[in-house]
């Protein structure tokens, strides 16, 4: 596996490879920082310092999630009406906790037909 040695926490680079992997994800340049889509739809952003990343969240289960993790999660003043959600790579446990986050935000972006094709593979490890 590429990537993260064990024990050390994800990077940019791993926030990159783990999208890329998912299935028909494309990198695209907006707002001149990556993005990455599946079917036309946003699932990741990446900041220009990419010490963080943006993920799909909805707005009910948001507000619970930085309640819990308030030193991981949260929301920029002008993403507050979004469904979206910043997290710090920082605060990240390891490689299979910024997977499981990546992997439900391509979830929520993905068509049907794509999430139930993943599913039916099983949960293989990148």
């Amino acid at each position: 596996m590429t990537g993260t040695a064990p024990g050390q926490r994800p990077g940019p680079e791993d926030v990159r490879r783990i999208a890329l992997s998912l299935p028909e994800t494309k990198e695209v340049e907006a707002w001149a920082m990556p993005t990455f889509r599946v079917a036309g739809k946003m699932f990741v952003t990446m900041p220009d310092d990419q010490a963080s990343f943006a993920v799909r969240c909805p707005r009910l289960e948001r507000g619970e999630l930085i309640a819990a993790e308030p030193g991981k999660f949260w929301v920029p003043p002008h993403e507050a009406g979004s469904n979206w959600v910043r997290a710090r790579l920082a605060a990240l446990e390891d490689m299979a906790e910024l997977r499981d986050i990546l992997v439900d935000s391509w979830q929520q972006a993905a068509p049907p037909r794509l999430v139930e094709g993943f599913a039916a593979q099983g949960d293989v490890q990148v």
